[in-house]
């Protein structure tokens, strides 16, 4: 029997990277639905680079700063990721916004990991927007990217309650262990097929429970 293809993911990065390490312990598994086949960075000083190449992956380095504009950045992390068969990209950290030719080039074939329950708090400083807003659940979003900022249509999210006492720091360390949880999980399944877009929403399929489809841990 032929074994099914295996969805070939690029991991975007800015810095550490603990979410794109939470995708290759889990890509590692022979069951997984996809396979890391390359981690890029735009800062060549990111740790998650060491950290990939040490799990034996691919990695690039491209330098924003040398080039010229952001179109220009764009239009050569594209080529890479054409060059290497990428059917899906999982952005992991990755502090850049994209231009609008490279969002609707991978339109469908991009995802991100956002530290909050979209839509509320898109942007950065979601936990002290949590903490301000006085909500009483705050966690993490597994979404498709499109030009507009963290507000594609919704793959999964996990939440956690905010209990008396926590300051950004205790809130985001919580969130944190959702999201290394979340993002395999989100992955395995857009890349099996179980989760997929149908216009501006994600639809499951009929084998995805309603407790998995809405990926939800209160901890």
């Amino acid at each position: 029997m032929a074994t099914a293809k295996k969805t070939r993911v690029a991991i975007l990065i800015s810095g550490r990277g603990s979410n794109m390490a939470s995708l290759i312990a889990a890509a590692v598994e022979p069951e997984f639905p996809a396979e890391i086949v390359l981690v890029a960075s735009n800062r060549p000083e990111a740790g998650g680079l060491a950290t990939a190449a040490a799990a034996g992956i691919p990695t690039l380095a491209l330098d924003h700063k040398t080039y010229p504009s952001r179109a220009a950045f764009d239009e050569a992390l594209h080529a890479e990721l054409v060059a290497a068969d990428i059917d899906l990209v999982c952005l992991a950290g990755f502090m850049r916004i994209f231009s609008a030719g490279f969002v609707e080039a991978w339109a469908g074939r991009m995802i991100n990991i956002h530290p909050s329950l979209l839509p509320l708090f898109k942007g950065v400083h979601t936990h002290e927007q949590a903490l301000a807003a006085g909500v009483r659940l705050h966690g993490c979003t597994v979404h498709y990217v499109v030009p507009e900022l963290d507000a594609g249509p919704i793959v999964a999210q996990a939440a956690v309650p905010v209990l008396p006492g926590d300051d950004a720091d205790a809130l985001a360390a919580r969130i944190l262990v959702q999201e290394h949880r979340l993002y395999p999980a989100a992955l395995a399944l857009i890349a099996s097929g179980r989760a997929r877009l149908n216009g501006d929403r994600v639809v499951f399929g009929n084998d995805v429970s309603r407790a998995e489809g809405a990926l939800l841990s209160l901890s």
